[in-house]
């Protein structure tokens, strides 16, 4: 039997709000980092907040700024005080409004789909809020640059909980990013999971990797990015 391809798994941690968990990715060795702009969140910051942290980057790691339907203007006004950040949009945003902010910003742009905790009948069932599979949310979709995926939970933004896996098709014409309860304990068998159905992905963190709501644990970050790099040489 052949081996699934090697891939190097990207890697973000979201809703950083203080300097010290800026520092702790980029020490990691963190790809990506997100800063929350929902005002209902407890990792919700200001456009001014999110400038001050981003310019701790060093090069080559990617600031995202999280939006649940905003208006054109907060939109605007985070990217004006983050420049180089791409677009994640996690509420109701319709793909005609994506594809309108991400060029009118001139930025990427991920695109957020809840899935089902467990089965494709508690989908059906249970969370009807859902707008469809994800083989067709990537095709409405499909000027986004990735497609998030995290668990379904009432309201918006994560809630800390898994889906099932196995729910991801094969046939998905998109890069993904696996979200939802991820955290340095499960992380290696989601990757296991992906893997082993051969295609590339990222992965996104938030609570997983916190002492509090909004408040990074240094060492968390660090065991989850191991994790990660260690599950990817034993799937190879």
């Amino acid at each position: 039997m052949t081996s699934p391809p090697f891939f190097h798994t990207p890697i973000k941690v979201c809703g950083l709000t203080r300097e010290e968990d800026v520092d702790a990715c980029a020490q990691a060795g963190v790809n990506a980092i997100g800063f929350v702009f929902y005002e209902k969140s407890p990792r919700f910051i200001s456009p001014e907040r999110a400038h001050g942290l981003a310019n701790r980057l060093p090069a080559f790691i990617t600031p995202v700024l999280l939006f649940v339907n905003a208006s054109e203007d907060d939109i605007r006004q985070a990217c004006d005080a983050v420049p180089s950040a791409w677009l994640q949009f996690h509420g109701d945003e319709s793909p005609a409004f994506c594809d309108k902010m991400a060029k009118l910003t001139g930025r990427r742009y991920i695109r957020a789909l809840r899935m089902p905790l467990e089965t494709r009948e508690d989908w059906d069932k249970n969370t009807p809020q859902i707008p469809c599979e994800l083989v067709e949310y990537s095709h409405q979709y499909q000027t986004a640059h990735a497609i998030l995926l995290d668990a379904f939970v009432p309201g918006y933004g994560g809630g800390g909980k898994t889906f099932n896996w196995s729910l991801i098709p094969q046939n998905v014409n998109a890069h993904l990013v696996l979200s939802g309860g991820l955290t340095p304990a499960n992380v290696g068998d989601a990757i296991h999971t992906l893997k082993t159905r051969g295609r590339s992905f990222s992965v996104d963190v938030s609570s997983g990797v916190e002492a509090s709501k909004g408040i990074k644990d240094a060492q968390l970050i660090h065991q989850f990015v191991q994790a990660v790099r260690q599950a990817e040489h034993t799937s190879r």
